[in-house]
């Protein structure tokens, strides 16, 4: 399982790095190792999970995703913030600055006063 955590993970931060630009399936392929179908798999999977990954078909066509630079404030649990740091050490904390930058922010608000 822990690959395709990785992959997927890869597969958002190259989308988020190309943002807003539609990037295709044979390049997110090829940038990441895999095959197409791979590709259409990780992203069918990120859609079902909510991920709101936009799809272009026909010619031209390919996948994007809206890479804002900071999202509104949510409110988390201490439950829901540890959920988040497992899933962030499971991919490997320092895969990439985002999976850092975001392990960082979860355990500072973990730490009691």
């Amino acid at each position: 399982m822990e690959p395709m955590v990785e992959r997927q993970h890869a597969l958002i931060e190259q989308l988020r790095a190309r943002a807003p630009r539609v990037t295709s399936a044979q390049t997110l392929a090829e940038d990441l190792g895999v095959s197409t179908r791979t590709i259409e798999r990780d992203v069918a999977r990120l859609r079902a999970a909510g991920l709101p990954l936009g799809i272009r078909t026909g010619p031209g066509g390919g996948y994007t995703i809206d890479a804002r630079s900071l999202l509104p404030p949510i409110q988390l649990t201490p439950g829901e913030a540890s959920a988040l740091v497992t899933a962030i050490v499971a991919v490997g904390p320092f895969s990439s600055a985002t999976a850092q930058s975001a392990l960082q922010k979860l355990l500072t608000a973990l730490r009691p006063d």
